[in-house]
């Protein structure tokens, strides 16, 4: 089931950020949405995971889901080993499934011989890696990103960004990933949304066809597909 939003409005004392705002985000689909900073997308994903409440309208099909969420930061328990924190996730699983999805989504995120570390043993990718799988671990329908590869640098995001693929194309589930930087938007997303300044509007949607050989900096298909973006941004 998809996740459309019909008529929302939301504002923080006089500023507005959404008036009658309409979007449908489809099912087990990865959509991308881009623009500036500032301009609410944080706020929309909180009000689709029902942890900020719209001022007006409704957000349909979003009660009936399971969501996960990957933030800026990983927002790891510095007192927990790795596997402690993947855990705290999963505390209805019996514990011979908590170690099976555990051993599973470490492994694919290449952290397998890391379970018994602490984070602050861990670098800032590696920490990356463990919310990721920290994510696919929980039993959820819908994953939402609230850019989490904004502090990165750009070698290291690359290969998050193929890490996270490598995951999701064995595991397909909604994902509704925010960003303001337009690579990420190209290599992670099928369907891109790009907002305006507030009161938001959807300057513009659409299907990304870009294969993956044409999903680097070098190609001049993603160069071409990328400054037309950035025209529709400015």
């Amino acid at each position: 089931m998809s996740i459309s939003l019909r008529h929302i409005d939301k504002a923080f004392n006089q500023m507005v950020i959404y008036r009658d705002f309409s979007m449908n985000i489809p099912d087990k689909r990865i959509s991308c949405i881009l623009g500036p900073s500032g301009c609410g997308k944080t706020s929309l994903l909180n009000m689709i995971g029902g942890i900020l409440p719209q001022d007006h309208g409704s957000i349909e099909g979003a009660k009936e889901k399971q969501f996960s969420f990957i933030f800026h930061e990983p927002r790891l328990l510095p007192w927990k080993s790795i596997r402690k924190n993947l855990e705290l996730v999963l505390d209805n699983q019996p514990i011979a499934n908590k170690n099976q999805l555990i051993d599973r989504y470490l492994r694919v995120v290449g952290l397998e011989h890391f379970a018994d570390y602490y984070p602050g043993q861990l670098s800032g990718g590696m920490k990356q890696r463990v919310a990721i799988a920290r994510a696919f671990s929980y039993p959820s329908d819908t994953i939402l990103m609230d850019e989490p590869l904004q502090t990165l640098d750009p070698r290291l995001k690359w290969n998050l960004m193929k890490t996270f693929l490598k995951i999701w194309n064995k595991d397909k589930r909604t994902v509704v990933f925010v960003t303001h930087d337009v690579d990420e938007a190209l290599v992670l997303g099928e369907e891109i949304f790009v907002f305006s300044q507030p009161p938001v509007q959807i300057k513009h949607q659409f299907t990304n066809t870009l294969s993956e050989q044409d999903k680097n900096n070098e190609n001049q298909k993603f160069f071409d597909l990328k400054n037309s973006i950035i025209n529709i941004l400015d």
